[in-house]
């Protein structure tokens, strides 16, 4: 009996201490959401690591360092004030100190007193950098019709 108590001490103290739950993930991923609703690209560009890759869904350049991330980012804030995003389904899996999240999420505005919404689809890959996970890819495209 006491072998197994310490065989499952030593596994559970030898866990990374880094390793998340879905719940955290989920909980940075909301924290992109809520930064981009505040149109604030600082906000939103202070959750990707400095080695970041970002696909985004309205450019056809690959933004491969913090600054062309920035750049992609500073459109918000020129926004129209009723731009927001709404995170739909997550599929999240944890790996150590990498977290996928794969998902849907759509951006809408008020154009001409009428809503446009455009369904969109992602996936962020997270690592976790000194106990704070952080964007390390993502990439976003619309949902074809």
């Amino acid at each position: 009996m006491k072998t197994g108590f310490i065989a499952a001490a030593v596994f559970f103290l030898s866990l990374p201490a880094f390793a998340a739950s879905e719940e955290e993930i989920a909980a940075v991923t909301h924290a992109w959401i809520d930064a981009m609703n505040s149109h604030d690209p600082g906000k939103v560009t202070a959750l990707y690591a400095a080695d970041a890759v970002l696909w985004g869904t309205r450019s056809a350049t690959l933004r491969d360092n913090p600054d062309a991330i920035r750049e992609y980012f500073n459109a918000l804030r020129s926004a129209d004030p009723s731009y927001k995003v709404v995170l739909g389904e997550q599929h999240i899996r944890v790996y150590d100190d990498i977290a996928i999240n794969t998902g849907s999420y759509s951006f809408s505005e008020i154009r001409d007193g009428k809503e446009v919404v455009r369904p969109s689809r992602f996936t962020f890959v997270y690592r976790n950098h000194d106990g704070r996970w952080l964007i390390v890819e993502h990439h976003s495209s619309a949902v074809p019709s």
